[in-house]
């Protein structure tokens, strides 16, 4: 069965709208683990819109599943990372302007600076996830900087799943298959809801991981965080 990550950035964006701290970050995360939830995301920004660099580290004390912190990997990023020593990392090229990210690493033209990034945080003891486009050289060139996983970056797939599912994913099945031929793991997230979830989990060989913020905050306004979480995770059994 494919792991599923809730990213609670969005429960952090709601706290802050209103200040204080309702919701309350910690307590919705250790509910989602007591959901089902088989780990946690979050991918704090410059700007600390959502989450906050605190929250990290607050996280960090309570969580007992696996622990995925994600984003761009400027120095304050590196040092939280390390501090933290997450379970995983996930390397994400956004600018700090972006609303969300919105492409993968071009793991060619930047292969010096992720083989640097990647050995620091393997000299901690820290799996490395690089977040990619649907692109077998991009791949190719995950595997040669020394990363541990890929996270297939989704959203194309998201856009296009209504007009042709088996066009949509095709992309993501090569670069799949060819992740599997190198011997990296595979992880995905961006956009992947209850709509388009299932159909991907049983297209995508090997894959691992998911990690869903956006579509499963919003779902759990209408049917609550426990059902939603449930029905993430059927959406990942491939014996059903």
């Amino acid at each position: 069965m494919t792991r599923l990550s809730v990213n609670i950035n969005k429960i952090a964006t709601i706290r802050n709208a209103r200040g204080g701290n309702n919701p309350n970050l910690v307590k919705v995360a250790l509910d989602c683990e007591r959901f089902g939830a088989q780990g946690i995301t979050v991918h704090p920004r410059p700007d600390e819109r959502h989450i906050r660099y605190q929250d990290v580290l607050d996280l960090k004390e309570v969580v007992t599943t696996e622990f995925n912190i994600e984003g761009n990997p400027d120095e304050r990023f590196i040092e939280l990372v390390k501090r933290v020593r997450p379970e995983q990392v996930t390397l994400v090229p956004d600018a700090p302007d972006a609303i969300t990210s919105n492409a993968g690493w071009d793991t060619v033209r930047h292969a010096d600076h992720l083989r640097y990034l990647i050995d620091t945080f393997k000299a901690d003891g820290i799996r490395v996830s690089i977040f990619v486009d649907a692109d077998e050289r991009m791949v190719e060139g995950a595997k040669a900087v020394g990363t541990d996983r890929i996270e297939l970056y989704t959203e194309p797939y998201a856009t296009h799943y209504a007009d042709d599912r088996e066009a949509a994913v095709t992309p993501f099945v090569r670069a799949a298959m060819r992740a599997n031929e190198l011997g990296l793991g595979i992880n995905a997230g961006h956009d992947l809801s209850l709509e388009n979830l299932q159909f991907f989990n049983q297209k995508i060989p090997g894959l691992q991981e998911v990690s869903i913020g956006h579509a499963l905050i919003s779902d759990a306004l209408y049917f609550g965080l426990e059902n939603t979480i449930q029905m993430y995770l059927r959406c990942l059994n491939r014996d059903l």
